[in-house]
C-alpha cells in the first residue's frame, strides 16, 4: 500500500504559471440543459421574480416558446470553476480582474448550452501576467448566444534559488 499525501490529490497533474499558457488554448466547460430546476435555482439565488423567467403561459402569450433565461443565468455557465482552469492555476492565481459579456440570442428552458473559454491575449508583467479568455456559449442549434471576456492575474513561475 502506498503512502497517501493530500497535496498529491489534484484534478490536474501539474500546476501552471502565466508563461505556461498559449494563445488559442481552449478550456471546454460541461454542457448543460436549462431545466426548470436551473430556472428555479437561479430565481431563488438572484431574487429576480419577473414572470418571463418562471411563468410559461406569460411567455407564450408574448410569442416565446418557453421560459426565457435571464442573461446572468446564461453567463454563469462560463464560470471557470466548472472546468479545469482553476485547478491548473491553484498556486499561480492572484485575482479575477474583469468580466464582460454580450447576450446575442435568447436562451429558453430546455435549451442545451455549450460554454468554452479560449486564451486570446497574454500580457506579461515583471512577476505576473494577465491572461485574457474569450468566453462563448453556443446552444444546441449551433447559435452563439453569449460572447464575452474574462481576465485573470497570474503569477509567473517562481525562480529557483
Amino acid at each position: 500500500m502506498t503512502e497517501f499525501d493530500p497535496k498529491d490529490h489534484r484534478m490536474v497533474a501539474e500546476q501552471r504559471w502565466f508563461e505556461d499558457f498559449a494563445l488559442g488554448e481552449r478550456f471546454v466547460l460541461p454542457s448543460r440543459t436549462q431545466t426548470s430546476a436551473i430556472f428555479a435555482a437561479f430565481q431563488t439565488a438572484s431574487g429576480d421574480t419577473h414572470p418571463v423567467h418562471y411563468d410559461v403561459e406569460y411567455c407564450r402569450a408574448r410569442g416565446m416558446p418557453n421560459l426565457l433565461a435571464h442573461g446572468f443565468q446564461t453567463l454563469i455557465h462560463t464560470a471557470p470553476g466548472a472546468g479545469l482552469f482553476p485547478f491548473l492555476v491553484e498556486q499561480s492565481l492572484v485575482a479575477f480582474l474583469e468580466q464582460s459579456s454580450r447576450f446575442l440570442k435568447p436562451v429558453f428552458a430546455d435549451d442545451t448550452l455549450y460554454p468554452a473559454l479560449e486564451v486570446t491575449e497574454l500580457s506579461p508583467g515583471r512577476s505576473t501576467g494577465v491572461v485574457t479568455l474569450r468566453s462563448t456559449v453556443f446552444n444546441q442549434r449551433r447559435e452563439l448566444v453569449l460572447e464575452g471576456m474574462q481576465r485573470f492575474l497570474l503569477r509567473k513561475r517562481p525562480t529557483k534559488s
